[in-house]
């Protein structure tokens, strides 16, 4: 179900409540562990739909720290592409929470940029069992992915994919606070 669309310049953002190991875009972003071989929740579900395959390839890319992303192929998906990005787990938000959360989204948006990936969806990264506030992350979400853009000039579509409708209310507020007037 999509809550939100807005354009800013020729890109679109849409803001649904969906399953993102469903979706049909070049890239969906991963909450991932530092291991990267699977967890619980948005981790978990995204391992089981792409198969044994994506396991075999995220060994080889031996971990990931927390900030930054790492990109395999999508294997059963439905996406091409899994972007794999530890977030930060919060502690009060007094050790560098907020940045590290930033670089997650930031980082996802270059290997965008790199591999000329043309859509990307985004999990509300952090928020489930890493208890990130899921009103702060949602501002950054949106606003690093704003800023982002055009380090990403292949990217026509971004997806922010809500586990809920709170969620995605949340991310609608941010983003009509960083697109300005509908498009």
């Amino acid at each position: 179900m999509t809550v939100l669309t807005r354009r800013i310049g020729g890109v679109q953002l849409d803001i649904i409540v969906a399953d993102i190991a469903t979706l049909g875009v070049d890239a969906i972003v991963n909450a991932a562990n530092t291991s990267l071989l699977g967890g619980g929740g948005v981790d978990g579900a995204i391992h089981r739909a792409a198969g044994p395959e994506l396991v075999a390839e995220c060994r080889m890319l031996h971990g990931c720290k927390t900030g930054d992303a790492k990109i395999t192929k999508g294997y059963r998906l439905r996406a091409a592409h899994v972007i794999h990005t530890v977030g930060p787990v919060w502690n009060g938000g007094t050790i560098g929470e907020d940045d590290r959360l930033a670089s997650c989204y930031r980082r996802a948006m270059e290997l965008c940029g790199q591999h000329k990936l043309t859509s990307v969806a985004f999990p509300a990264i952090s928020t489930g069992i890493y208890r990130f506030p899921a009103d702060r992350a949602a501002e950054i979400a949106v606003r690093t992915t704003v800023e982002m853009l055009p380090a990403a000039p292949s990217v026509d579509r971004v997806v922010f994919c809500c586990f809920s409708e709170p969620s995605a209310e949340l991310h609608a507020e941010a983003l009509a606070r960083h697109s300005g007037p509908c498009a």
